[in-house]
């Protein structure tokens, strides 16, 4: 595990581990980003197909919550997602291990955090914002750095990837030609002994991103980010925090939401879309150090970030899309802005949440990784001291007389993501990440990751010396 010592500060985060009685819907168990989904039934009856029986709890409670039997769960699989919708009746018959979390099994992601580790060269490292700065980081560093003649330095003003997840000059959503899934999603309305299914997990998910209580990337499944997102939310309202949707929690996410906005949109392709700059990430340092941006790698993965979808998902919605210039794709409506200035963030590693707060009020919440066995995070009160957008990297691999340092540019596959939050405990931040899904489930260097799009929001609020408890 590569250790982060960022210019620019780090700090680390916890969040509620919640308990849900909804049943789940995960997304494709592909350790590939940006593999596409392979195969599925047509879309319009995706919520017919995947809707599962539920046993409705009804020992003590009028609050009409449900609890998931496990025994109708479908077993793990090279591809989740497809296997619930190709056929419902497979899924009652076989029992299944435990999901852990929205895309994959627990053992599963250990395995893929490990892979990740063991190809990662780097072992410490710093953020800052500009390649100027990198001599005043160390003054005792003897190594010095060197930026290819060739390469042209990306300014932190070339931030074309935030403007693809915060700008929608020039963008347009329509509920036309929408599939009757889609449909079923926008008008599905909770009631206490409805059966959960497809429509009504993306509909809870959409809904708990609009409140500002981040379920993460939105995938159809309701996992472990999901849960917490919906005791996060009931605990912002002042709601018993159970972890499981009742007539009150219901009334409370849709009562500051239009009655007509819909969760699922039309949204068409531009030439700015398709003209944006991708490249593949490639592996090591050394490699990253050479590209001009470590930009998105195709279209997907940023129509992903900038819906606030899982990829897995945005292929399953858009099978047989070619991705080009005017071609009408489905896509989650994202929320509104926070609007609500962030002067105190506690980061909670026991809950792997980010709760924001404007004094004593909680006014959003995100899911987090913080820290990790080997370097865990400090605990106690710090500062937010400075804040940047599309910051450099200054990846410093092996040790001793093999020792080398490489500069990785700036872009949304930047180790620290799109933005650095640096805390007044030297060598610790608040940042973004290269791998949305991982959020909450990999190991940080001692940090605060959130999502992209989540850490945009934090920054777009927080105030320059907000406190910062890391508990």
């Amino acid at each position: 595990m590569m250790k982060i010592k960022p210019l620019i500060t780090a700090m680390s985060i916890a969040v509620i581990s919640a308990s849900i009685g909804i049943s789940a819907f995960a997304a494709t168990t592909d350790s590939s980003r940006t593999l596409p989904v392979r195969t599925a039934d047509s879309l319009p009856s995706i919520a017919k197909k995947v809707s599962l029986d539920v046993q409705e709890n009804r020992s003590s409670s009028t609050t009409g919550s449900s609890t998931i039997d496990s025994s109708k769960v479908a077993p793990k699989s090279t591809d989740r997602m497809s296997q619930l919708i190709d056929s419902k009746k497979k899924a009652s018959q076989v029992e299944a291990p435990v999901v852990a979390a929205d895309n994959m099994s627990a053992q599963e992601l250990t395995r893929k955090d490990e892979q990740s580790d063991s190809t990662d060269d780097i072992t410490e490292g710093q953020a800052f914002a500009a390649p100027s700065d990198a001599t005043s980081i160390d003054s005792t560093d003897p190594l010095s750095f060197e930026l290819p003649a060739d390469q042209q330095l990306q300014g932190a003003s070339d931030d074309t990837a935030i403007k693809s997840i915060e700008d929608k000059d020039g963008k347009r959503y329509t509920t036309l030609n929408l599939s009757n899934y889609a449909k079923q999603v926008n008008g599905a309305i909770w009631s206490p002994n409805m059966k959960v299914n497809s429509a009504m997990t993306i509909k809870m998910q959409a809904l708990l991103d609009w409140n500002h209580a981040s379920p993460g990337p939105i995938d159809g499944g309701w996992g472990m980010n999901s849960r917490k997102a919906l005791t996060n939310f009931q605990t912002m309202k002042g709601l018993p925090a159970t972890g499981k949707m009742d007539q009150k929690t219901w009334d409370a996410l849709i009562k500051n939401i239009p009655a007509n906005k819909p969760v699922l949109v039309t949204y068409t392709l531009t030439e700015d879309d398709i003209n944006t700059k991708f490249a593949t990430t490639p592996a090591g340092s050394e490699a990253k150090s050479k590209m001009k941006g470590l930009y998105y790698q195709d279209i997907k993965e940023m129509l992903a970030e900038r819906f606030h979808m899982d990829i897995r998902y945005l292929d399953k919605l858009n099978k047989n899309k070619n991705y080009q210039a005017g071609e009408t794709i489905t896509v989650v409506n994202n929320r509104a802005p926070l609007n609500k200035r962030i002067n105190r963030v506690v980061a909670n590693k026991a809950d792997k949440t980010l709760y924001a707060y404007n004094g004593n009020q909680l006014v959003a919440t995100y899911p987090t990784t913080v820290g990790s066995d080997a370097t865990p995070s400090p605990q106690g009160t710090f500062k937010i001291i400075n804040r940047v957008k599309m910051p450099w990297y200054k990846a410093t691999v092996g040790d001793g007389a093999q020792k080398k340092v490489h500069m990785l540019p700036p872009g949304p596959n930047n180790p620290v993501g799109v933005v650095w939050m640096g805390l007044s405990k030297p060598s610790y931040g608040i940042h973004g990440s290269p791998k949305p899904e991982g959020i909450s489930r990999q190991a940080s260097a001692g940090c605060v990751r959130l999502t992209n799009w989540d850490v945009l929001e934090v920054y777009a609020n927080i105030e320059n010396g907000a406190t910062v408890e890391l508990k």
